[in-house]
């Protein structure tokens, strides 16, 4: 493609998003480029700290088990509270607790104040997605979903880069940058975004909905079935993270090796996910999700004949793409089965699949590692890469038709009364 060829792609990737859209996902990108701490968080502990690696780990756990926890309360503040509210309380409390959590010394104060961490930093999440939702026209909401993951991902790569050289300037600096970081996100959704959760008129004037509570959720079966295959998704991608480097280690690689092979990952989410969003944003979602779903799979499977960093990374570039695909597809998907004023609760019960496969995975791959062998490893994530494809295609039949009108750039909404 000619120059002027990717220039016209570009303009048009970006063109017909409304202006609330670029400034959450400018709030997006500014968070994740000051996420150093979860990057130097174990080396900060061994290292700087003189903690065990088991108390290392201790701590990320229970910073995951924060963000499990709050998944669902943050959902239900989004939908009760509004968009805007929620976000405002996340990023403050995510700022002042990242602040103290460079401050904390003693082990009980660090790991309760890390729990805190987790809490916090993952309330965002359903109130960002139930957002991008309401502002974003139907036709262009795979789009707006792709570019918000496109920002995620280059502000990660960016912040994993400069953590090392500010961790060995100062571990106390990281901590104090993203919190700085963090509460500029709050001012800038606090000054630039309306509320945008629709007023109770508005929905109304849609149709006659029942009132969303977590139990209507729960009892929603399709949706269900979707984050369960969510769950599966995640628990595959996950081992990018938890199950390879500890298989390298294993097979003699070192972690740079490791280093080498996992950049894969960031460098193509940041030159793909554009052009290839482009190519699937009007595809049919069931197909795209059934093919992602192998490719995840699959690609992990591959691993398991892999014998040299060259071939360690060609299986990554299998699995990222299968994540390119699947990430805006399936939030897509998620909006489309949730109703317009239970937004908050599906995307709050969505970020939960995520949130548990955090937790389960390195158990899972752990145990599986040691008992059989990482071979076994990645066969069973071919396996269930194989059953959510299945799921997927069982599950998508007879979708529910996307909404027809386009919603308006929105204004602040009249107060709301939800069941919680």
């Amino acid at each position: 493609m000619s120059v002027a060829g990717l220039r016209r792609a570009a303009r048009e990737s970006v063109s017909g998003l409304p202006r609330e859209f670029w400034w959450l996902w400018t709030s997006t990108l500014v968070n994740r480029l000051g996420g150093f701490v979860a990057t130097f968080m174990a080396l900060y502990l061994t290292l700087d700290r003189g903690y065990s690696a088991s108390y290392a780990g201790l701590v990320a756990s229970l910073h995951g088990l924060g963000g499990v926890i709050s998944s669902l309360g943050a959902g239900v503040m989004t939908d009760r509270l509004g968009r805007r509210p929620t976000l405002l309380v996340a990023q403050a409390s995510t700022a002042l607790s990242v602040a103290l959590l460079g401050f904390v010394h003693h082990p009980v104060a660090i790991a309760a104040v890390a729990f805190l961490v987790g809490m916090a930093s993952n309330a965002s999440r359903p109130a960002v997605q139930a957002m991008m939702a309401d502002i974003v026209r139907p036709e262009d909401r795979i789009r707006a979903f792709s570019l918000n993951y496109w920002a995620i991902n280059l502000g990660f790569a960016v912040s994993s880069m400069a953590a090392g050289f500010i961790a060995e300037f100062s571990y106390l600096a990281g901590f104090l940058l993203e919190a700085a970081m963090t509460m500029i996100c709050a001012i800038v959704v606090f000054v630039k975004l309306p509320e945008s959760r629709p007023a109770k008129e508005t929905v109304a004037a849609t149709g006659t909905e029942p009132p969303v509570s977590l139990g209507t959720v729960l009892r929603d079966g399709r949706f269900m079935g979707v984050v369960g295959l969510s769950f599966l998704i995640a628990v595959i991608f996950q081992q990018g993270s938890v199950g390879l480097p500890v298989a390298m280690g294993e097979a003699g690689f070192t972690p740079a090796d490791y280093g080498m092979a996992i950049a894969v990952n960031g460098v193509l989410i940041v030159v793909l996910q554009i052009p290839v969003t482009r190519f699937i944003e009007h595809r049919d979602p069931k197909r795209l999700l059934v093919v992602s779903s192998l490719l995840a799979g699959y690609g992990f499977g591959l691993t398991a004949f892999a014998g040299s960093v060259g071939v360690f990374a060609l299986t990554v570039c299998v699995w990222t793409l299968a994540e390119i695909v699947n990430a805006p597809t399936q939030t897509g998907l998620v909006v489309r089965l949730s109703p317009v004023h239970g937004r908050g609760r599906y995307q709050g019960m969505y970020t939960l699949s995520w949130a548990v496969a955090s937790l389960v995975a390195p158990v899972m791959s752990g145990f599986v590692i040691d008992r059989y062998g990482a071979e076994w490893l990645w066969g069973l994530c071919a396996v269930v890469g194989t059953v959510a494809a299945a799921g997927y295609a069982a599950l998508m039949r007879r979708l529910p038709a996307e909404e027809t009108v386009s919603p308006e750039t929105p204004a602040p909404a009249k107060p709301e009364v939800s069941t919680a």
